[in-house]
């Protein structure tokens, strides 16, 4: 149960409301965005909330017990604060949000309904559609180390310890934001920075980063094609720097970084197959090693 400031619930109580909702959003870069679905903006707490900013929310569904209370927030992209090339940078990204029940007339009688972060984040040509997940999303999380055949570390991190040097490329031409093909690479193999990370050091998307789906060298020509599409557009010209990547398994960390050493997972971890196997005249299950000498 929630309790209310008292000259808030005197206000609920006198039969005539002047109620409105807020929502205040802080990004990953530290903006803070302050929105109302009141005619006129509305300042408290130092956070200004625009009105008409396109920005509305469904209906919120509160539950007894730890599951994720379920809401949408929904906007138009027609707000200064609120557009495509932020939406698709990934700054709202796990933004904070708090959403707030305020009396438009009176701000200081407010109480606040709601606190989390945004999820997922659907964009069409003139709107966007983000999940807000509640506080109690962080207890779905895994917390510290999960055992696996794959590692568990980041490349080149602290476990890791792999000594990563990114390569300088160049885009030679576009497809579109998210398919090129690019110069600076034609001395590594295909795959070699496929699951890497490609920062953008020149063009519209400077300083911007994205995961490299596939990377392939095919005839002299080399392709990079990202997870997802940049912000702005790529063009001839562009310059980057690029990291290998890695599919976390044993093989990889052996054979292309010379890492074995430091391998974070569990390569030769019996799985449910070895709990269900039974002797056979091939797999005798002697007690010796499943896996050589």
């Amino acid at each position: 149960m929630k309790t209310l400031p008292p000259n808030l619930q005197a206000h609920l109580e006198s039969g005539t409301t002047t109620l409105c909702w807020c929502w205040r959003i802080v990004r990953r870069d530290g903006a803070v965005l302050g929105f109302t679905d009141h005619d006129e903006t509305i300042v408290f707490g130092g956070t200004e909330y625009q009105a008409a900013a396109g920005f509305t929310a469904s209906e919120v569904q509160s539950t007894l017990g730890l599951a994720v209370d379920n809401l949408t927030v929904m906007g138009a992209l027609s707000s200064e604060t609120l557009n495509e090339h932020d939406l698709a940078a990934g700054l709202y990204d796990d933004a904070e949000i708090e959403i707030w029940r305020v009396n438009w007339a009176s701000p200081d009688q407010r109480v606040l309904m709601r606190k989390g972060s945004l999820g997922e984040v659907r964009r069409g040509k003139t709107g966007f559609q983000a999940e807000v997940r509640g506080l109690a999303h962080a207890l779905n999380q895994p917390v510290g180390r999960v055992f696996a055949h794959g590692c568990d570390a980041d490349l080149g991190d602290g476990r890791c310890t792999v000594a990563l040097t990114p390569v300088a490329g160049s885009v030679t031409q576009a497809a579109d934001a998210r398919r090129f093909t690019v110069s600076g690479l034609d001395a590594y193999a295909s795959g070699w920075f496929s699951g890497g990370k490609l920062v953008f050091t020149g063009g519209a998307n400077a300083g911007r980063a994205m995961e490299v789906k596939r990377h392939t060298l095919s005839s002299g020509t080399v392709a990079i094609e990202l997870w997802q599409a940049m912000s702005e557009a790529v063009t001839a010209g562009d310059g980057f720097t690029v990291t290998p990547g890695c599919d976390k398994q044993f093989a990889t960390c052996k054979t292309k970084f010379s890492n074995a050493a430091n391998f974070r997972g569990a390569p030769y971890m019996p799985g449910n197959d070895a709990v269900l196997a039974y002797p056979t005249t091939t797999t005798p299950l002697d007690g010796g090693s499943r896996y050589g000498n």
